[in-house]
């Protein structure tokens, strides 16, 4: 019989994962109709800490859980946000709650069982260990107000990535408030060395999401062997595992992944092409990339889907939206329940003035996501048309 597993994580004395309490908390959300449902009786074990000891089940209960089996899972993945900040001034925050630059997107990332993005900078309303900076003068802070948070909510986001350069601008203050404001409003994340992973259920569905950059604080690009054990352990967990990195070169002259490490101003940026393939073959089954700013490739890899750069997707007043910088694709995958690609969509956004995406008519990002893609990777079994729709081909 196979084994479902409900579990508690605890690190780095945070709670995470999936909350055993009451049969009822286990059931799934009925006003949904699942395409297969199982009724499993069998025990379910308590894991209380990771690392060597995470495969030392605790104590085990018996009990009846339902599980649902979607035939079509759909997830959305965007780049870099960052919708305002108030540091250095008041002056790089948009008007209305920042509410105003998700009006024509926000009912397209609401179309998908999980929505996720990149966060860059801190929730916080003020103060903070401010990061030091070699150059000042090329030093960018960014500490959005926490009410900046419902436009999450209201987008439909359910989960982000912390693992980027961003994520230590206020020091552990900065963190930790982060985290505590996006876990008041059940909004999952991952990528932190204090949570680099998540567990969550979604309609029935259970989702795990690990988060990568090469940047300290965060659960680092480099140290792969800790990356296919985290990995790993949600493949065993979980039906759909989801991988982010915060990683590649950045800029307009480096759009094409190489299948090299990258190196940026001196910094190792990782080696994504590598990366994203050892991810897969420890249990990923979509990767959405982001980092260098720009939009990148996508590629098909044991039929599960990759995305190396998301680009800017809502960045507002502090960021470079010149060129290529200021145009990026909505991703949209389908995959079935084990997580294997079935057909894919590109929405193109385009970014203007200070920033918050807007709709394309132009299709800019398709355009240059479909060429990217065939000169990168010409042997990849999946093909972009000019309308943005992912078809799988048999070459």
């Amino acid at each position: 019989m196979k084994r479902i597993t409900v579990f508690l994580l605890l690190l780095g004395g945070f709670l995470w994962g999936c909350k055993t309490q009451k049969k009822a908390a286990l059931v799934s959300d009925n006003s949904l109709k699942p395409d297969t449902t199982e009724v499993i009786r069998e025990p379910v074990y308590l894991v209380t800490q990771l690392g060597d000891t995470l495969d030392q089940l605790g104590d085990e209960v018996d009990i009846e859980i339902v599980r649902v089996r979607k035939d079509t899972v759909t997830l959305i993945g965007v780049g870099d946000i960052m919708m305002g900040t108030n540091f250095p001034s008041k002056n790089y925050l948009p008007a209305n709650n920042a509410s105003d630059l998700w009006e024509e997107v926000k009912d397209t990332l609401m179309l998908a069982d999980v929505t996720f993005g990149n966060l860059e900078g801190v929730i916080l309303d003020d103060g903070g260990e401010q990061k030091k900076c070699k150059n000042p003068k090329v030093c960018y802070l960014f500490r959005s107000p926490e009410s900046y948070v419902e436009n999450l909510i209201e987008s439909g986001f359910d989960a982000v990535s912390l693992a980027n350069n961003h994520a230590g601008d206020f020091g552990q203050s900065g963190r930790d408030n982060t985290m505590r404001v996006l876990d008041s409003v059940g909004i999952h994340f991952a990528g932190l060395l204090s949570r680099p992973i998540t567990i969550f259920k979604k309609e029935g569905m259970m989702y795990g999401l690990a988060a990568f950059s090469p940047n300290r604080g965060t659960q680092l690009i480099h140290h792969e062997d800790e990356a296919i054990k985290l990995v790993s352990k949600l493949d065993s967990l979980v039906d759909i595992v989801i991988v982010s990195f915060h990683a590649g070169a950045e800029g307009e002259d480096h759009q094409h992944v190489t299948r090299k490490r990258e190196f940026y101003y001196g910094e190792d940026r990782g080696n994504v092409y590598d990366f994203s393939r050892k991810m897969v073959d420890a249990g990923a089954d979509v990767i959405f990339g982001h980092g260098p700013h720009v939009t990148r490739a996508f590629d098909l890899y044991k039929d599960r889907f990759i995305a190396y750069s998301l680009g800017n997707f809502c960045t507002y007043g502090r960021f470079s939206l010149r060129g290529v910088k200021g145009i990026a694709p909505i991703a949209k995958v389908y995959t079935d329940a084990d997580g294997r690609f079935l057909k894919g969509e590109l929405i193109s956004v385009k970014q203007l003035g200070a920033g918050g995406p807007k709709l394309d008519s132009k299709k800019k990002a398709i355009k240059i996501a479909k060429e990217l893609t065939e000169k990168d990777f010409p042997e990849s079994k999946i093909q972009i048309d000019d309308s943005g729709f992912i078809f799988y081909i048999d070459r």
